[in-house]
């Protein structure tokens, strides 16, 4: 069975436009998510998926593997569609392109869950997270059945602690997505998702249409990189292990 890695990288960004290829500690971010994927030992193929030579150019300069993609490709599933059409595989993981601490055992454990079960459409992973995290509408929570399928994705602290309930268990979604080749190719014909609209969380679309999602929880990894000020403390963190 056939298990591609594909990495978005777009070279536009409100916040840090270029943020693929910012260097960090020698190498330019999408290098060291590249690197860190190849470390999980599980692919068949490792690949940056850009809308932008320059991205591409610098894959290519450290001996990595790129494609082209469209700019006008509206979410990341769209994206990994139009890879998937010219890369076939049975198995499609994707991981972010501004997660340079992304751990290595963490995309080994999805890549590994897919390939284990036959019956599986689409899986992706959370992490525990405190009370306090849990109210940042930009950390996106998840909550899962007794069999590791999820129940609902929210922006809001869910499940909420109504008073004379027990202290709840919260999690958070850490954005790396498994998909089945066939599902894959239907995820772009499911129908409209009032859901996904509210929330603006693209997975709520495949939950309301009554399919499972697998959620398999692993250890926090480090931040990823938003702004300016993740980028320095990125570099912090590998400065320092790099000194260790």
């Amino acid at each position: 069975m056939s298990i591609i890695a594909v990495i978005p990288s777009r070279f536009a960004s409100t916040r840090l436009p270029g943020k693929p290829l910012a260097d960090i500690c020698g190498k330019p971010m999408v290098q060291r998510v590249y690197e860190r994927v190849c470390q999980a030992e599980i692919f068949d193929k490792v690949l940056v998926a850009t809308d932008d030579e320059r991205i591409m150019a610098a894959v290519e300069a450290f001996g990595g593997t790129a494609c082209m993609t469209s700019r006008d490709c509206p979410s990341g599933s769209d994206r990994l569609i139009e890879v998937a059409k010219g890369h076939p595989a049975d198995i499609y993981v994707n991981i972010q392109g501004d997660e340079p601490l992304v751990e290595p055992s963490s995309i080994k454990k999805l890549a590994r869950a897919m390939l284990d079960d036959p019956y599986l459409q689409m899986g992706t992973l959370c992490y525990r997270i405190s009370a306090e995290q849990a109210k940042n509408p930009n950390l996106v929570k998840v909550v899962r059945a007794h069999n590791g399928n999820a129940l609902y994705f929210s922006r809001s602290p869910v499940p909420y602690p109504r008073s004379g309930g027990t202290n709840p268990e919260y999690f958070g979604h850490l954005g790396m997505y498994a998909y089945r080749h066939d599902f894959l190719m239907r995820f772009g014909e499911l129908p409209y998702s009032p859901l996904e609209s509210t929330e603006k969380l693209e997975q709520l679309r495949v939950l309301q249409a009554g399919i499972a999602i697998r959620v398999l929880e692993v250890p926090p990894s480090g931040p990823g990189v938003d702004t300016p000020e993740d980028l320095e403390a990125v570099r912090a963190i590998l400065a320092a292990e790099a000194r260790a």
